[in-house]
């Protein structure tokens, strides 16, 4: 196409013009003076020069796009292959081969490719540090007020020297019962046995923890606890939010000196080294009688610390020779030996269907627990690792058996959810606390389940990197850097595919199919987890289509 006019070079406007294809109305056409200098030999060179580069660049941009959407095309040509309802089936697919769920579940992994903007990443950063200082703050009141602040004539103690003097009242007499009397001030016993200074509860270590639950409400409660060191006790309270301005903080754990109920530790007392991220604490259900319902059905409460008051606990640490037990530390180092091993093993298998596996293993060991305690045998563990073909040695899963069964009560049977954890591993609390941030905005009514209907609703796929390429290729124009547009024919995956995708991902994670419980919703993510290595990626993946 001839762009000059008349001897003198074509406008930009007409360049444009001339490569958009499109001729513009006459009225609407520029006027090109008569009294221009014709172009000057640097011009015409220059000019060529641009043209030649347009051209290629848009050679090579069709050619990389080619080659991108090679697979995609086989991907879509490949006939779908059938998923079995039942659990166990899927499972003979062999380690090499990725069957249509596995890649749909790698679709999620997108979303790292396309990280949120820097700036409202770091707004929404500031604002949950906010909330969470204003959280803290709000429970060390609370706790402050209930040590410091309880009247003497209120204290519970009063009570034991009231029913003493009630002995001495003669059977006859008509006072009136205990339980209708209302104390004065000469039956009050004016020293009570709490001699709790502000200066002692200044020696704490503060930190945040969350029940080791498959019951979504109690694995979404908000823990806040503190270990003080100047008589070595400790107290958990619960921290309620409701609405934006509405907090509640109630004592889960009463103050005083706990032991350990299970592990190599069981039967000693905690100490400031047993608190770190990562660390469990237990507790007999039935020696805390206000603990929820759902909590007491279990014999033990195992609660997980995930943050802990860094400065105070290096603070203490340097002001306290705490004391060592080298013969169990030696073997709780041998005891995550023995985990490693057989994790790197497994997760190796795992590391691109992590999803398909993770998730019909949960759903497999619920169905074989007819009981509904979580507990199973040792023939029951075997089964599943065979059925799934997880390869395990046999000396492996001996020495893995003899450490979960070690300390246990339960007739040779171990929880399976802490099978699943020694066996496969789990994400860090950093990548779990926004797995429930994610199902907490899901579970708005605090059930423990979510309907399959909500999830549809509130899962956006739009800002999936396929998702906006492929509005962008509908757009039908893209911009180089020299400012020339170039038609794309390229399609990726719409908005509704990847939600779809999802979806079926998800379902075959679920026992019932329009409902989805928090241990699956988890399950879920784990299995995504094991496949991705940075741990910001894995927020990013969470973050964007949750909007958390």
């Amino acid at each position: 196409m001839d762009l000059e006019v008349k001897g003198v070079a074509a406008s930009p406007a007409s360049q444009a013009q001339a490569i958009s294809g499109r001729e513009k109305p006459l009225q609407e056409q520029d006027v090109i003076p008569n009294n221009l200098p014709a172009p000057t030999d640097k011009y015409k060179l220059n000019y060529q020069q641009y043209k030649t580069e347009v051209k290629e660049g848009h050679k090579q941009y069709s050619q990389r796009n080619a080659e991108k959407t090679k697979p995609q095309i086989t991907h879509q040509q490949t006939p779908r292959k059938k998923i079995d309802e039942k659990c166990v089936q899927g499972a003979e697919a062999d380690a090499d081969d990725l069957t249509t769920l596995d890649r749909k579940a790698l679709l999620q992994q997108g979303y790292a490719d396309n990280p949120p903007i820097a700036q409202r990443g770091t707004r929404r950063s500031d604002a949950e540090i906010v909330a969470a200082e204003k959280k803290k703050q709000t429970v060390t009141e609370q706790v402050m007020t209930d040590h410091l602040s309880r009247a003497v004539i209120s204290d519970p103690e009063q009570n034991v020297t009231t029913e003493k003097q009630s002995a001495h009242i003669l059977p006859d007499s008509k006072m009136a019962p205990l339980r209708g009397r209302k104390r004065t001030l000469h039956e009050t016993k004016i020293k009570t046995r709490s001699t709790l200074t502000e200066n002692m509860l200044s020696h704490k270590v503060q930190f945040d923890g969350r029940v080791v639950s498959r019951n979504g409400h109690d694995a979404c409660r908000e823990l806040v606890g503190f270990f003080f060191t100047h008589d070595q006790s400790l107290t958990i309270y619960e921290y309620r939010q409701f609405g934006k301005n509405r907090t509640n903080v109630l004592p889960f754990i009463q103050k005083n000196i706990y032991c350990h109920q299970r592990g190599r530790r069981k039967g000693k007392q905690y100490q400031l080294g047993d608190f770190y991220v990562g660390a469990n604490l237990t507790f007999l259900s039935s020696d805390h009688p206000g603990l929820p319902g759902s909590i007491k059905e279990n014999t033990l409460l195992t609660l997980r610390i995930t943050n802990v008051d860094q400065i105070a606990l290096h603070s203490l640490n340097c002001r306290t020779d705490s004391v060592e037990h080298d013969d169990i530390t030696n073997q709780e180092a041998n005891d995550r030996l023995v985990f490693k091993a057989i994790q790197d093993v497994l997760r190796e298998q795992l590391h691109k269907r992590g999803v398909r596996i993770v998730t019909r293993l949960g759903k497999y060991l619920r169905q074989v627990d007819k009981e509904g305690n979580g507990l199973l045998n040792k023939a029951d563990f075997k089964q599943a690792l065979e059925v799934f073909d997880l390869e395990v040695s046999e000396n492996d899963f001996e020495s893995l058996w003899l450490i979960l069964n070690d300390n246990d009560n339960d007739n040779g049977k171990v929880d399976y959810g802490e099978f699943k954890r020694a066996i496969i591993g789990e994400m860090n609390e950093y990548r779990k606390s926004f797995v429930r941030k994610a199902f907490m905005k899901l579970d708005f009514n605090k059930t423990g389940s979510v309907s399959m209907i909500d999830i549809k609703k509130c899962y956006c796929a739009k800002k999936h990197p396929q998702v906006i390429s492929d509005l962008r290729c509908n757009q039908g124009t893209s911009f180089s850097r020299n400012g020339a547009s170039h038609i794309m024919n390229i399609r990726h995956f719409t908005e509704e595919e990847i939600k779809s995708s999802f979806l079926e991902t998800l379902k075959d994670a679920c026992s019932k199919s329009e409902e989805v419980s928090y241990g699956e919703f988890e399950d879920y993510y784990e299995g995504l987890s094991i496949g991705i290595v940075d741990d910001e990626d894995f927020v990013h993946i969470l973050r964007t289509p949750w909007g958390i």
